[in-house]
């Protein structure tokens, strides 16, 4: 950051033509090697090959002094973080967005030109966007896979990046229950970092909070080694283990009231407790309330509403419960915050619950001077927003950044706009990014027509495009799957608004049904048959059958009571509204001619999707990144046979009889 404002302070002087983040480059490497060496030299060419300026030692010189005069004068301070300087930082990248774009396209070739993907495809060393999109194919995964694999096992040769990658990250494999290798590198982290204090400068000017903590509902997935020795565990795991991490926690007032072996603890369930308990102990100190996801909020709350007088008890007494934590290194960090008894906090947690009416605004209950609740909340994690903003009370709910384990995309800077209209705006820097633009090519969002992929500054408001990334962790024209809508440009660079994973689709015949057009089926059959008898779909998920003679959906519901006690009437009205409301043409016209078979709703006892999480927890996947899976394929056998023995009423739709 120092670096950076040095860089704008030279160029607004009289070097105004040069971007900011392209002269800090410079001044960096000036900085590192103590030289002006012939590359910095030719880096710093415009494209048209003049000069930004001859006087470029003595800038670098000036750059060298002002830098050291602005670190005294930060250390002096004692502050490492200005949001009015991110901000502005944030201003001048988007403003110049298609500069910046082409510069950060130029840095990861230059960089990687000798790896052996590019070579093969015969770049030859040439940064342009046009010769990048003639000889590079846009890519998948599937594409990639065993580059990463030759990685993982121990081939050390530039094969997808110059620098070597320092770990393996892991995706959810909530899907289709297939983990997938990415590389992770220093840049990763450094891209987090920048996207992490955006979104906070921008959030912190509509909710200041100060000197407080947060309660963060964060943990550590288990890791393993590969055949190459490299570490292998998900990319938050990754980034929670970076000091850099713990620097910009304190930089942006939200370090976790919970020690790092709680975080890093062995067991899910031990973890939440103590973060709960953490929590408690640190009420007056919380003024932020956040996971990863909006689901990992909701999970902890509904764990809180269990064993809350467990909780008292343990403030109580000034010990935790040895049946609730049994990880030495977990009970001795608890103990050192347990130092005493506190009847008199314990007395008023009970208190505080006990004048709640189905624990309606429990968090700001229980943490006064909480400002927000914060995580993803658009996607697959909509669903959660209602029994989210039960919990909250009248506290704003903040839509987090918008990224994958591939990389970031953008940062939330409208903080103060509902979740579900949450837009993200792409930060110009962090990747070179492309869209492929769709047309719907029926009434269901599920199938499109594509064109070829144009650039950051040349999407449409109010289209539809796949998001396509090209990152300095090896990944080059990467299709991400993610379908967004371009909702406006914030200076040059577009708001983008998620609709759906692309690649979620139920479909038995000719239809073609998104995991957004299931979400919607799912919430008007809930509004329909469900909320005049005060039921709540807790969670949900289905499942394209074709064991059966045709096909059809089974849709799997678990409610906020025992089937038992519902209506059997109530729930096949349920199921005849499902069927309805999937209103995809292919589907309705199947439906009709009997290509498809009746939907199936199949309810599911209570705490089923908590059988779900644990059963991804032991194949090693972390809560942080837990997705309920929205669509079950047939190759995840362990989700279903989970499904199929929890399931205790089974309807089908009567819908097209």
């Amino acid at each position: 950051m120092v670096i950076k404002l040095v860089a704008r302070e030279m160029l607004g002087q009289q070097y105004t033509k040069i971007p900011s983040s392209l002269a800090s480059e410079h001044l960096k490497a000036f900085l590192k090697d103590g030289k002006l060496s012939l590359e910095h030299i030719d880096r710093f060419r415009l494209h048209n090959g003049r000069y930004y300026h001859a006087s470029l030692v003595s800038w670098l010189l000036l750059g060298v002094s002002k830098c050291g005069e602005m670190l005294e004068k930060k250390a002096t301070r004692g502050d490492g973080f200005s949001g009015e300087e991110v901000i502005a930082e944030f201003e001048r990248l988007t403003r110049d967005a298609a500069i910046v774009q082409r510069d950060t396209l130029r840095r990861i070739l230059a960089e990687n030109a000798g790896v052996e993907y590019l070579r093969g495809l015969g770049l030859a060393g040439r940064t342009d966007p046009d010769s990048f999109r003639a000889c590079v194919p846009l890519a998948t995964h599937v594409d990639l896979e065993r580059y990463i694999e030759r990685i993982a096992d121990g081939d050390t040769s530039p094969v997808l990046t110059a620098k070597p990658a320092t770990s393996i990250s892991l995706s959810s494999g909530t899907t289709q229950g297939k983990r997938k290798y990415l590389l992770f590198n220093e840049e990763l982290v450094k891209s987090t970092m920048q996207i992490y204090r955006t979104s906070y400068a921008f959030r912190n000017r509509e909710f200041p909070v100060e000197n407080g903590k947060a309660l963060q509902f964060i943990y550590s997935s288990r890791q393993f080694t590969t055949k190459g020795g490299l570490t292998a565990t998900t990319a938050t795991t990754n980034v929670y283990r970076s000091e850099e991490f713990k620097a910009t926690m304190r930089d942006i007032q939200s370090q976790c009231c919970s020690p790092d072996e709680v975080i890093f603890g062995p067991d899910f369930a031990q973890s939440l407790y103590c973060h709960l308990l953490c929590g408690l102990l640190f009420a007056g100190d919380v003024q932020i309330v956040s996971a990863t996801f909006a689901h990992s909020v909701v999970l902890a709350f509904q764990t809180f509403e269990r064993v809350w007088e467990e909780l008292c008890a343990d403030i109580r007494r000034g010990e935790v419960s040895p049946a609730r934590v049994t990880a030495p290194a977990v009970r001795q960090a608890m103990s050192s915050l347990l130092a005493a008894p506190n009847p008199g906090l314990a007395d008023e947690v009970a208190r505080k619950c006990a004048g709640l009416s189905n624990w309606y605004g429990v968090i700001p209950a229980l943490w006064p001077n909480a400002k927000y609740v914060y995580g993803i909340m658009t996607g697959s994690m909509e669903h959660y927003v209602k029994k989210l903003r039960h919990y909250a009370g009248g506290l704003p709910l903040g839509a987090a950044e918008y990224g994958a384990s591939e990389g970031w995309i953008g940062a939330n800077v409208e903080p103060g706009t509902p979740p579900e209209c949450a837009t993200f705006t792409v930060l110009p820097d962090i990747g070179y990014f492309e869209f492929i633009p769709l047309k719907a090519t029926s009434t269901a969002a599920g199938c499109y027509a594509e064109a070829a992929p144009v650039g950051l500054t040349e999407v449409a408001v109010g289209e539809l495009y796949e998001v396509v990334m090209t990152t300095f962790a090896g990944l080059y024209r990467y299709r991400l799957g993610d379908v967004v809508k371009v909702a406006g440009f914030h200076n040059a660079t577009p708001k983008l608004k998620f609709v759906c994973r692309r690649n979620l689709m139920l479909s038995i015949n000719i239809d073609k049904n998104s995991e957004q057009d299931l979400q919607l089926a799912v919430d008007s059959a809930a509004r329909a048959a469900l909320a005049g008898e005060k039921l709540e779909v807790v969670d949900y998920t289905s499942h394209a059958d074709m064991s059966s003679d045709p096909g059809h959906y089974v849709i799997f519901l678990e409610l906020n009571t025992d089937a038992g006690a519902v209506d059997g009437e109530v729930l096949q009205a349920c199921c005849d509204e499902l069927d309805r409301a999937f209103v995809d043409a292919g589907y309705v016209g199947s439906r009709k001619t009997g290509a498809i078979g009746a939907l199936e709703l199949r309810v599911l006892q209570r705490g089923t999707f908590q059988k779900v999480l644990r059963h991804y927890l032991s194949l090693g996947a972390p809560v942080s990144q837990f997705k309920s899976p929205r669509c079950v394929y047939r190759s995840n056998s362990g989700v279903l046979h989970i499904l199929a023995g929890s399931t205790t009423n089974v309807f089908f739709s009567t819908a097209y009889d």
